[in-house]
């Protein structure tokens, strides 16, 4: 086994190492969260903390780590007779985002349930992290299903395993830790939810601070168990420390005071439901244990709420995390405690005075402030709304703006109507398209290739009714071999990739119109959000197009870039087309199971170069003859339409719907699924 990186070792990052430390004290306080951009020792202090949690003693044999002093009634293995416990280090439990419904829960032995009637169980990570530590890294990119189990077990604390009929649960109390990279994505809110606190981390950017993280980091990597021996005194001291907070934490009394301060902040913040303030008051508790005081402060409960609240304030992925400071010490102060019971003049509660020292890890501010979550920023200076630059009447064909325009913030989003890709499809779970999943409703049944995992019981009888006498069957059992069982087959929804291709010319660059178009895209990339797609992002204008965003499942990362599009120059629709041509015939390659919709925002006029419009046809019949599904957001506007857009939905083969038809309250159309590819022009 190989030796860790010391958790005392880890330059900086006071929020980081402060949060998973207020969760080794009091694992009640419910996880933590570390969102940030690669490289910033996020798994590193993961993995350390570990070795700093108090050994845990468990039923000798037992697989389920039960408690000898109050050992699980249910535990598949029990019941457990009386007798001493055998100590065990806690438990650091990775799981794989990869990773199956079997590997996470456990798997029952079908076969022998059905034949012998035993619950033969084999148990997953959640039996192996009870009462340990269950560390996901990336997060944000697991399965949905994977997401709704975690949940489960997160939320009753135990695990629950169900094959037709039979059924296994077993305890799984565990310490949720996971990690993230928010350019790769956001998570669902109700996973958001789970984790008590978070943290948000980033490179330093201090010069001596990154030249001592290098030097650390090569000496360890030199001689890891040599390194580890020199911060050995400081381990010991923090594994200490740790264990007489624990000790000290039931003592601790939170006062009506403090309470209402935690409710009041709740409450000025908006956030959902009661778990926030359970959350904040545990934390603040912690961290009066931590600091070695028997008395919880407004300063404790400032602090609990910068790692608390900032995650549950998102509304939607394109919602910047992050409290406003200011209104936080305002919210305190009007709802500090006027009955004398709680000091004010108290000295400084600060865990770690002396910040970023490596002897215990304390410090840290939590996230750092951001004045406003919302998504929209100001349409002028000091807020005024921009001034509407004159559209004329109709839109002439070859109209377009030279000059380069300022990007112009984007109308309100709204719902969508539902596109959706046809057929039947093999990609990643999500709640876009039909096809073929592990969830979902059952269509069929085929014989197992590998592990059985979902039993389709009807099926499995009707095959092995046949040949019971030949089996010599006298019994009322029913006599079942591995060749009768048969696989469920299901469909459900799949995520898929969408790829927007904006047209960012001048003949959309009146400031109303192009408002109009990016509140229509953002509304889009929320409803892909929500379906669990990926999505990219190329406009063009001028003379070429781009690639404003590789496809990602960050549609936070899509939402910012086309807040920052400038507008202006000719049509070069071809080239759009053509560019996202060759983003599609990447994606292919790396992950041929994520069936691609292609939606084009544009008025469908096309100037530059020699015959522009002939051109954009071509590349939509190169779209269309490589069965890309396909969706034309008509943009064109005034008085005189002349149905460019809808020209160009049938060259791609696809269908055309206008901004209003694209609202899921609009009856001025109906859009179900896009028209196949191949559909004739």
């Amino acid at each position: 086994m190989s030796t860790p990186y010391p958790f005392t070792a880890i330059v900086g990052q006071d929020d980081l190492r402060l949060g998973l430390l207020l969760n080794a004290v009091s694992p009640a306080v419910g996880g933590v969260l570390v969102r940030g951009e690669k490289g910033t020792a996020k798994s590193t202090a993961v993995r350390a903390l570990a070795a700093l949690m108090p050994e845990v003693s468990v039923v000798p044999g037992c697989r389920f780590s039960c408690d000898p002093v109050s050992p699980d009634p249910a535990c598949p293995d029990g019941p457990h007779a009386e007798a001493a416990g055998v100590s065990r280090p806690a438990r650091t439990v990775e799981l794989p985002v990869g990773a199956s419904e079997d590997r996470l829960v456990g798997a029952l032995d079908i076969e022998r349930a059905l034949s012998e009637g035993v619950k033969a169980f084999e148990p997953g990570l959640l039996a192996d992290a009870h009462r340990g530590i269950l560390y996901v890294d990336e997060v944000n990119l697991l399965h949905d299903h994977l997401v709704d189990l975690l949940l489960d077990a997160a939320a009753m604390g135990a695990s629950y395993v169900e094959r037709e009929g039979v059924s296994v649960r077993h305890a799984a109390r565990f310490l949720l830790v996971g990690t993230m990279n928010p350019e790769e994505g956001e998570l669902r809110p109700q996973l958001l939810d789970r984790f008590g606190l978070t943290v948000e981390v980033s490179a330093s950017r201090d010069t001596d601070e990154r030249v001592e993280v290098v030097r650390r980091r090569l000496a360890y990597d030199d001689d890891p168990e040599g390194f580890a021996a020199g911060w050995a005194a400081e381990e010991s001291a923090l594994r200490e420390r740790i264990v007489g907070a624990r000790a000290l934490l039931p003592r601790v009394v939170l006062g009506d005071g403090v309470l209402r301060q935690i409710a009041a902040t709740c409450a000025a913040f908006e956030v959902d439901g009661m778990r926030a303030d359970i959350v904040m008051a545990r934390t603040a508790t912690a961290l009066a244990a931590w600091a070695g005081r028997e008395e919880v402060t407004a300063d404790d409960v400032r602090q609990a709420a910068l790692l608390a609240l900032p995650h549950r304030r998102r509304r939607n992925p394109f919602d910047a995390p992050g409290l406003d400071e200011d209104k936080l010490d305002q919210t305190l102060d009007e709802a500090g405690p006027q009955d004398g019971n709680d000091d004010d003049d108290q000295p400084d509660p600060d865990p770690d005075p002396d910040g970023g020292g490596n002897d215990d890890g304390g410090g840290g501010g939590g996230v750092p402030p951001q004045a406003d979550g919302d998504r929209t920023p100001p349409q002028g200076e000091g807020g005024d709304t921009p001034s509407q630059a004159p559209e004329g009447a109709p839109d002439a064909p070859g109209r377009s703006t030279g000059a380069e325009q300022q990007p112009v913030a984007s109308a309100e989003p709204f719902r969508t109507k539902m596109l959706s890709v046809p057929g039947l499809g093999e990609g990643a779970a999500g709640r876009r398209s039909r096809a073929r999943t592990a969830h979902g409703r059952t269509t069929g049944a085929v014989r197992p290739q590998g592990a059985l995992t979902k039993l389709h019981l009807a099926a499995t009888v009707q095959a092995a009714a046949p040949h019971q006498r030949a089996r010599g069957r006298s019994g009322r059992g029913l006599v079942v071999r591995r060749d009768d069982l048969r696989q469920a087959t299901r469909e459900g929804r799949e995520g898929n990739l969408v790829l927007f291709v904006v047209d960012a010319s001048g003949s959309m660059a009146a400031r109303q119109r192009m408002s109009a178009v990016k509140g229509a895209v953002l509304s889009l990339l929320l409803d892909a959000y929500q379906r669990r797609d990926k999505v990219g992002l190329v406009t063009f204008r001028g003379k070429k197009a781009d690639v404003a965003l590789p496809p990602t499942s960050s549609v936070d990362a899509a939402a910012a870039r086309l807040e920052s599009l400038p507008t202006g120059g000719r049509t070069p629709l071809a080239a759009g087309l053509l560019k996202a041509h060759d983003v599609l015939r990447v994606e292919r390659l790396r992950d041929p199971s994520r069936r691609p919709l292609l939606v084009v925002v544009t008025d469908g006029r096309a100037t530059g170069g020699p015959e522009p419009v002939a051109l954009a046809g071509r590349a939509g019949r190169l779209h269309r003859s490589e069965g890309t599904a396909a969706v034309v957001v008509d943009c064109e506007s005034g008085y005189v339409r002349l149905g460019l857009a809808g020209e160009l939905a049938r060259e791609l083969g696809g269908t055309a719907v206008t901004l209003d038809e694209l609202r899921a309250d609009s009856i001025a159309g109906l859009v179900k699924d896009v028209t196949a590819a191949g559909r004739a022009a």
